[in-house]
């Protein structure tokens, strides 16, 4: 994620801003003890290692994964941090269920290849620890359920790591959501709109680009990513989107998907990438890729909104997440930092850039804690990403981003794959909180 908020780095957090102050802000963080393990020390699952160590309250205990040296790098971190080293668990591919019977273990972490998120996070469930998985929580349909239902027979809990949830300006957008600046809600735009030709194929030998390998002779993400390219075609990664706009609506939380219908483009970028990278005759040529270049789904909501998710990592283009928040006063679009405010917006039917807004608007997480997400991840959403991992570990509570959004969230992407097969048919959208986002109230943002 690009860090294009810098500029509010100082802002201050005006009055209209400070409607919805959670008194819970003023109580964190706090000393005790929260005692992780992680599962997957990749580049991601490192990541997560470095920004755990930014908490003095956090105890490194375990790590797993089967390769030696991102277990080498884990504890070289930890050590140069002058924590101790964990304990490793690297034996096989599920040496994790022996990690997560460990006493002194609180919560753990899973950032490993997407088809292992649910086996590892409900096993974690079942030991009576918290699982924080990593995007997307689930591949199947099956497996959101999966979730909920490991959720409700131990009562463990389970937060998806969604970190755009924390980004800077979508969380001004939430407050100007929440303070009723656009009017009511109609419509909402998302997406992830990434380049990702040089995570999906490389040289073997670093993670980004430098040659057109994937699976076996691939190396990080090149290693398992591009072959859900090739199997699927649906939208694959969606809650990078769909997670921060879910939020604004209060999904299942006082609204919920309905159904959805999905479309494709056809298949070209990822040949063509290899056919210039790599040439006409390199083997990688012949795969035949399923996976649309463009596929946007459409979501109808109970209470009346439309979503309009984009999905796009196969073609030459910038970064965007595409977000736009659209209601019966007006819209913000993060492509461009535009905002509309009818008789507000100086000109009548024209832009004004966000920045005054953003100010105005800027989210209490930000203000408070600023300075502690410096050098986080992603621009410091990592850190607040942590943060609610780690305190909701402490408080003994429902994390702010539950197994219940997990399961939505994720579920658009075997759903879309459903609709597509059947010619962009509707699909219905299933109801995992079986009735409860009816009195559910928002959480997020609120009491995090």
């Amino acid at each position: 994620m690009n860090n294009r908020r810098n500029f509010l780095k100082n802002a201050a957090l005006a009055t209209a801003g400070m409607a919805f102050v959670p008194s819970i802000l003023t109580a964190r963080p706090n000393d005790q003890k929260v005692r992780l393990g992680f599962i997957g020390v990749g580049l991601r699952g490192r990541e997560h290692v470095r920004n755990s160590i930014l908490f003095p309250q956090v105890e490194i205990n375990a790590i797993c994964d089967i390769d030696p040296a991102a277990v080498a790098k884990a504890q070289k971190m930890l050590r140069d941090a002058g924590r101790k080293e964990a304990v490793v668990y690297s034996k096989n591919e599920r040496d994790f269920e022996n990690m997560v019977k460990r006493e002194d273990l609180d919560g753990i972490i899973i950032a490993t290849p997407w088809e292992w998120h649910v086996p590892m996070a409900v096993s974690t469930m079942k030991a009576g620890k918290y699982a924080g998985v990593e995007v997307s929580a689930t591949v199947t349909l099956q497996e959101s359920w999966d979730l909920v239902n490991a959720y409700e027979k131990t009562g463990s809990h389970c937060m998806i790591l969604e970190n755009v949830c924390y980004r800077r300006d979508v969380m001004a957008a939430l407050n100007m959501v929440r303070q009723g600046l656009f009017g009511e809600l109609t419509h909402l735009e998302c997406g992830y709109e990434h380049d990702l030709r040089e995570v999906k194929f490389n040289d073997g030998k670093s993670a980004y680009g430098g040659g057109v390998e994937f699976g076996q002779k691939g190396f990080s993400e090149a290693k398992w990513r591009t072959q859900h390219s090739i199997d699927r075609n649906g939208d694959i990664y969606p809650t990078h989107g769909l997670g921060p706009v879910a939020q604004m609506i209060n999904i299942n939380r006082g609204n919920q998907f309905q159904y959805l219908v999905s479309m494709a483009t056809k298949p070209l970028g990822l040949h063509k990438y290899i056919v210039d990278h790599g040439g006409a005759d390199h083997p990688n040529a012949k795969v035949k890729f399923k996976l649309g270049d463009v596929v946007q789904t459409m979501v109808k909501c109970a209470n009346g909104e439309t979503i309009l998710i984009t999905h796009d990592t196969n073609s030459p283009r910038p970064y965007s997440l595409g977000f736009k928040v659209q209601g019966t006063n007006g819209l913000w679009m993060d492509e461009g930092d535009q905002i509309y405010i009818e008789k507000k917006s100086p000109k009548a039917h024209q832009w004004e850039k966000d920045g005054d807004y953003m100010k105005k608007y800027d989210h209490p997480l930000w203000t408070k804690f600023e300075k502690n997400a410096q050098g986080a991840g992603h621009g410091g959403m990592d850190y607040f990403v942590m943060q609610e991992f780690v305190m909701a570990i402490q408080e003994k509570r429902s994390p702010a981003i539950d197994v219940y959004d997990a399961a939505a969230w994720s579920a658009i992407s075997p759903l879309s794959e459903e609709s597509i097969k059947k010619g962009s048919a509707p699909i219905q959208i299933p109801d995992f909180t079986r009735g409860k986002w009816k009195t559910n109230k928002p959480i997020f943002g609120l009491e995090v």
